[in-house]
């Protein structure tokens, strides 16, 4: 409808320019002369009909729909506005004015075909450039929403904008060779290795891109560990060539995306979803130091606060086997005995049960590992309540201070390489 208005006002208006020919013809110039003479005036006429077309679709962006905007309660609107996509759209209209009137304004077919193409150039450029408004526009809609706020949406769009920017550019070369779509890109084929080769980065972020979008595999705010890059922080921005990381000393590291794909990488997003934090620790017991508790050392532990029950139903249960057994008591290695470091881990375990920090919903075991040249491994594996990085190492820390200072209360040592009970310091020595 707006193509058939378009023609017959511009039919109406440039009847007038042939009057003008026959007019100059009869006054006798030349009709060469006013052949030249009515091109450029209607060369004039159609780049000001055109302007014209702009400046009213201009108007109606920024004077009806602009203000339209503001008074509605959606943001998309705005948003649009703000990235100038409706203006940009706008520069159709113009364009679409040279392509339809060039062949009633013009009788030169140099003229008419030069025209045509430039329109149609012009016409995919507004587009092209709309395309790409649009999809920044939308990739600030969905990333101020709840459900897509973490997400790499930003990629999702950016393909987008690369599609149209790859169909505008065999668009544009179709017009200038004058060749069909249709033909051009079937040609494109026979090349293709070459642009596959020259476009390498941008295909392998394409589809690397795709992939941590569809599995989920990155969101914007993550924190991640990359050791080939030296990445460790968290992910402020993902786009379809890198993946920016700002790491803890705020410096920003950029990750190719492939490299998230083919590489393994750590997405610590899980750890802080969850309801705490690991903690994964052992300490080293020299095993010199472990032995059977007497009854000295037994009415000790008795006094801890952790250990009372513990002490007596142990007790009460290895004293009753004992009886059963008639167990020879001369000999320890007779019978069944209470160690100081089985006591020692059953007071970790009761301290972590208690320990207002550690989440008591989540695993906590004290674990004996395999011995080594070392020593015998205590590991103290748990959660903690709060996630925050340096609240975390303020936990831990505190923990493991407080284990390490009662072991000698079980009359355990802490194995150290060299140890201390094997080093001796001479005050005169060089």
């Amino acid at each position: 409808m707006i193509e058939n208005e378009i023609t017959t006002r511009a039919t109406a208006l440039f009847g007038v320019v042939d009057g003008i020919y026959k007019m100059l013809t009869d006054w006798g110039m030349s009709p060469v002369l006013a052949s030249w003479l009515d091109e450029i005036i209607s060369m004039t006429l159609l780049f000001l009909l055109a302007y014209g077309v702009d400046l009213i679709s201009r108007f109606i962006v920024h004077r009806i729909i602009a203000r339209i905007a503001k008074f509605t309660t959606a943001v998309w609107d705005d948003i649009f506005i703000e990235f100038k996509v409706f203006r940009r759209l706008a520069h159709v209209f113009p364009g679409m004015v040279f392509y339809l009137c060039a062949p009633i304004a013009l009788k030169s077919v140099f003229w008419v075909t030069l025209f045509e193409k430039g329109a149609l150039i012009f016409i995919v450029f507004a587009i092209i450039r709309s395309i790409h408004s649009a999809t920044k526009a939308m990739a600030k809609i969905y990333s101020q929403s709840e459900d897509y706020s973490n997400k790499p949406i930003q990629i999702i769009f950016q393909i987008v904008a690369v599609i149209a920017y790859f169909i505008g550019a065999i668009s544009l070369l179709s017009i200038l060779l004058d060749t069909s779509f249709t033909t051009l890109f079937a040609g494109l084929g026979a090349s293709m290795a070459i642009l596959i080769l020259v476009f390498k980065d941008t295909i392998l972020g394409f589809v690397a891109g795709w992939q941590l979008s569809s599995n989920d595999m990155l969101r914007q705010g993550d924190w991640i560990t990359v050791p080939k890059y030296g990445a460790d922080g968290n992910v402020e921005e993902v786009s379809l060539y890198s993946v920016k990381v700002r790491n803890f000393d705020n410096t920003i590291t950029t990750v190719p995306p492939y490299a998230l794909v083919s590489e393994s990488f750590q997405n610590w997003r899980g750890m802080q979803e969850s309801g705490g934090r690991r903690i994964k620790r052992a300490i080293i017991i020299d095993m010199t130091s472990i032995r059977f508790c007497n009854k000295e050392m037994i009415d000790n532990f008795r006094k801890i606060k952790y250990l009372t029950e513990y002490i007596d139903s142990t007790e009460e249960v290895i004293s009753k086997y004992n009886q059963e057994n008639q167990t020879d008591n001369s000999m320890l290695v007779n019978g069944r005995r209470q160690t100081n470091i089985g006591v020692f881990r059953a007071y970790i375990q009761k301290y972590l049960e208690n320990h207002p920090e550690v989440n008591h919903d989540m695993t906590t075991m004290v674990r004996q590992l395999q011995p080594t040249e070392k020593g015998i491994a205590i590991e103290l594996y748990f959660f903690t309540k709060v996630k925050d990085w340096v609240y975390y190492e303020n936990v831990q820390s505190d923990i493991f201070d407080h284990i390490m200072a009662i072991v000698p209360q079980f009359g355990l040592r802490v194995f150290q390489f060299p140890s201390s009970k094997e080093v001796v310091y001479h005050p005169y020595a060089d």
